[in-house]
């Protein structure tokens, strides 16, 4: 990928009006809590950022999928922290916006037709989730895309874009700021996990054709299945304490930026530098 990143370069901020949404129309698997452990981190991460806002801070559910369960599921999450949040689901295909419809909770929860440009009528996202979205992309098109939907993202503001499988068991996001990517993050259902580095199957599509040894992401995943095998005995207590035991030992070599109350949560995040192509 590029090492430059220039929000403001991909067009203006704000559609034209009747222009043709940007992109494609995704495969639209969704299942309702697919998404949970993705929004247990945006809720940790952005919960103090959304209660200072001053206005109503508006969240985006970018592809959506053919039912609308993530949006309705993140809007109620968001909810928690801050009770006026503005979320808007926004899908490219005009029959997944019909039938999303009759789960609207205006001015809360809205749905629109859409897609990279992010219509919101001039407004800035607080908050825009891309969840299996650039899954059917080529990599190349992937920075092209993050420096969008980054230009439509308020000054505090946070994109998170990742892969899952399709009952919510792994996870992989990179979440990006206004200037660019800042972190990776791989989650998973720690029971019946196997090994970390099954998480590769999810890696999102900035990373997935560089899981190769050589490459840092690859050479990450393989410390993370030493470190995995080497707490096998912290496994008498569960395969919480397990991961905790190998997330120690694997910050003794690599930068970790989140602490045990995240990794017994089944996570663990590093700078987006330590594992960009």
């Amino acid at each position: 990928m590029a090492s430059s990143f220039d929000p403001g370069a991909f067009g203006t901020r704000t559609a034209r009006p009747g222009a043709r949404p940007v992109g494609t129309v995704t495969r639209g698997t969704t299942n309702t809590n697919r998404l949970r452990r993705m929004d247990r981190w945006i809720v940790h991460t952005l919960g103090g950022r959304l209660r200072r806002a001053d206005a109503a801070p508006v969240a985006v559910d970018l592809g959506y999928g053919a039912a609308p369960w993530t949006a309705v599921e993140l809007y109620g999450r968001l909810r928690t922290v801050r009770p006026d949040v503005r979320m808007v689901g926004i899908e490219i295909e005009p029959a997944r916006v019909a039938a999303a419809l009759p789960y609207a909770r205006p001015p809360g929860l809205t749905f629109r037709r859409g897609g990279f440009e992010v219509p919101l009528d001039g407004a800035d996202a607080q908050l825009i989730r891309a969840a299996n979205v650039l899954r059917q992309y080529d990599e190349e098109a992937v920075e092209a895309v993050w420096q969008r939907l980054c230009g439509r993202l308020a000054p505090d503001g946070l994109l998170v874009e990742g892969t899952c499988d399709e009952i919510g068991r792994r996870h992989v996001w990179v979440a990006l700021g206004p200037q660019g990517p800042r972190t990776v993050t791989f989650a998973a259902r720690l029971a019946g996990l196997e090994r970390p580095s099954d998480l590769a199957e999810r890696l999102p599509k900035a990373l997935i054709h560089h899981n190769v040894p050589g490459r840092p992401v690859h050479a990450f995943l393989t410390d993370f299945d030493r470190a995995w095998a080497a707490a096998a005995p912290y496994g008498a207590f569960g395969a919480r304490q397990r991961w905790v035991a190998a997330c120690t030992a694997l910050g003794g070599h690599w930068p970790l930026v989140d602490a045990p109350c995240r990794w017994r949560q089944g996570e663990v995040t590093l700078p987006w530098s330590a594992l960009a192509p």
